[in-house]
């Protein structure tokens, strides 16, 4: 018998439902952008695949209505529980009018919704994190309730903007949680040659902060680890550092070939671990999710995900005139 994980940590069947579907929406929203990158219809994809646990997990742990999240650019399964739709992300990925994080003017993967309180990031990585630290410092200074929670990948915890900002916000104790998304590779670079300490949660002790690594493709793990360090924050104890640690299941970016650094053997077996079919393994064992009503759902997405793809590809480019628009002040 399977024991029921979420119901200690106090989420409903619903809750994991909605986990899940999200999980899977993105993940659906993920291939068909590789399939309109490879028919030449967008230009670029850098891909979720294999880290959608981590993410919605992690988004579901924090209080979504007032919380500030600074994604780095894998981060559907974040972006998604925090607000956006499939239209926004496709109206992104065709370079649109519309597309509410950059009006058509950024590659995918820079997200950016101000109603939503997803703070936009920049292409050079890791620039994010400093900005998280700086929000958090803004919130303690004027006394707000919330947390801000940012992401990166293994490979960006080896950038300065890191160091900096794990050591401003480890100072002076700001409500941050930095989540590292390790998927074993900064582009063609294995782990093993990124770090010279086992984790990148080994890291926490010399900023003054916990660290702690978790199965990335678990999200009630990672849902319990998250959902612990923004207690942390909203109590004044000050940020914490968590790794989150699965498998990239695809090649770097539309631009990369991931053949001539890393086996099919090796990407082949992470494939047994997804978590798209652990999670939903779990809700079928525990009688939450039917057959039926993953079928269900599946329909539903894709119906989204088709819509989203029809009205974006005919959607608005944006009016060349408009090109200077937030350049140069007018």
């Amino acid at each position: 018998m399977t024991e029921n994980r979420h119901d200690k940590l106090g989420l409903t069947d619903e809750q994991v439902l909605e986990m899940f579907r999200t999980m899977l929406l993105a993940r659906r929203i993920d291939e068909r952008m590789w399939l309109l990158n490879r028919a030449g219809k967008i230009p670029f994809v850098i891909s979720c695949q294999g880290q959608e646990a981590a993410q919605v997990g992690a988004a579901f742990a924090l209080d979504r209505k007032k919380d500030y999240v600074l994604p780095y650019y894998r981060d559907l399964g974040v972006v998604l529980a925090f607000g956006m739709t499939a239209k926004d992300l496709m109206l992104s990925g065709f370079a649109k009018a519309e597309d509410p994080n950059s009006g058509g003017r950024q590659m995918p993967g820079h997200f950016g919704q101000k109603k939503n309180r997803i703070v936009t990031g920049s292409s050079p990585v890791t620039t994010q994190v400093p900005h998280a630290v700086g929000i958090a410092l803004a919130g303690k200074m004027e006394k707000k309730d919330f947390v801000s929670f940012v992401t990166f990948g293994e490979g960006s915890s080896n950038q300065g903007d890191f160091h900096e900002g794990a050591n401003f916000a480890g100072v002076h104790k700001l409500p941050v949680i930095f989540m590292v998304e390790n998927n074993k590779y900064a582009i063609s670079v294995p782990v093993s040659k990124q770090l010279a300490c086992e984790n990148v949660s080994d890291r926490a002790q010399g900023y003054g902060m916990p660290g702690f690594t978790v199965d990335g493709n678990d999200p009630l793990a990672v849902y319990a680890a998250v959902k612990q360090a923004a207690e942390r924050g909203r109590r004044g104890e000050g940020p914490s550092l968590i790794e989150a640690v699965s498998y990239r299941l695809t090649a770097h970016s539309s631009d990369d070939d991931d053949r001539t650094y890393r086996l099919k053997e090796e990407v082949e077996a992470a494939r047994q671990e997804d978590s798209i079919h652990t999670f939903s393994a779990y809700l079928r064992e525990l009688g939450i999710l039917t057959e039926q009503k993953e079928q269900e759902m599946q329909d539903e997405i894709m119906e989204l995900v088709n819509e989203a793809t029809d009205y974006a590809e005919n959607a608005a480019y944006a009016d060349p005139d408009t090109i200077f628009k937030h350049v140069y002040a007018e």
